[in-house]
């Protein structure tokens, strides 16, 4: 990869995992990349662990769910680095929900940070790039937006929500010079999948993930969703009916 490809990417929930682990792989690569997520320290760590590499990582702070400083901080990127060719939209967060802990703010929290977060970044990116008429933008869901799975009320819709916006967006940006990406990841070890006390089918390193993103955005492939073998057994899952598919998965996920 050569650092033209991407000369500014910008990547959010950039300080743990696969956020993280993208970031390094694309310093490595020679690109500038803009590192957003809550935590300062992360971020300052972060890039840090990337002296030394072809490319720089740049910190740059920031709440998602805040709208206008999600249009201030892309100005502050583009101000100081430059206009950004690739953008991934990667924050997010996980909380399993069983009946007992049902509660309007954890619904709440998690649409405001897992999708809208996306929202309020993707919308003044594409006003920006749909003037240059070039630009790449990545959006991160999960597998588990495929279909309801157990404990996954609040989680899993929010990532179903980021699938059909990224859906529908595709259709809106033919024409426009805009390539997108849908993410869709299987269990890849992280903070959030190391509070998971279930077994993690495929369970993948984040460097192994970030690698194969970079695969799939460099051949602009809608859907980069990984590992194959998960991928095949939840998409075959969207085709079952009702009737097979809640007895079946209940089995699975109670052996």
């Amino acid at each position: 990869m050569s650092k033209t490809d991407w000369s500014v990417v910008w990547i959010t929930g950039a300080s743990t995992g696969i956020g993280a682990a993208l970031a390094l792989e694309l310093a490595r690569g020679g690109c500038t990349v803009a590192i957003s997520a809550r935590g300062t320290a992360a971020l300052e760590d972060l890039a840090h662990q990337a002296k030394g590499l072809a490319g720089e990582l740049w910190p740059y702070p920031l709440d998602v769910t805040d709208a206008a400083a999600c249009v201030a901080t892309l100005e502050q990127i583009e101000a100081e680095r430059g206009a950004v060719t690739l953008a991934v939209l990667n924050a997010g967060s996980h909380r399993a929900l069983t009946l007992n802990e049902f509660e309007v703010a954890a619904f709440e929290s998690l649409m405001r940070l897992n999708y809208m977060g996306v929202v309020n970044v993707a919308l003044p990116l594409l006003e920006r790039m749909r003037r240059r008429r070039s630009g790449q933008m990545a959006i991160t869901a999960s597998l588990a937006g495929y279909r309801g799975l157990p404990t996954a009320s609040a989680y899993g819709a929010s990532k179903a929500a980021l699938i059909n916006f990224a859906e529908a967006l595709e259709f809106d940006l033919k024409g426009t010079g805009i390539a997108l990406s849908l993410i869709n990841p299987g269990f890849v070890r992280t903070p959030l999948t190391d509070r998971n006390t279930f077994p993690m089918p495929f369970l993948l390193e984040p460097d192994d993930a970030a690698q194969r993103i970079i695969r799939g955005l460099r051949q602009r492939r809608f859907e980069i969703a990984f590992p194959w073998r998960f991928v095949f057994a939840l998409k075959l899952f969207r085709l079952l009916p009702y009737w097979l598919y809640f007895p079946l998965v209940r089995r699975i996920t109670r052996s």
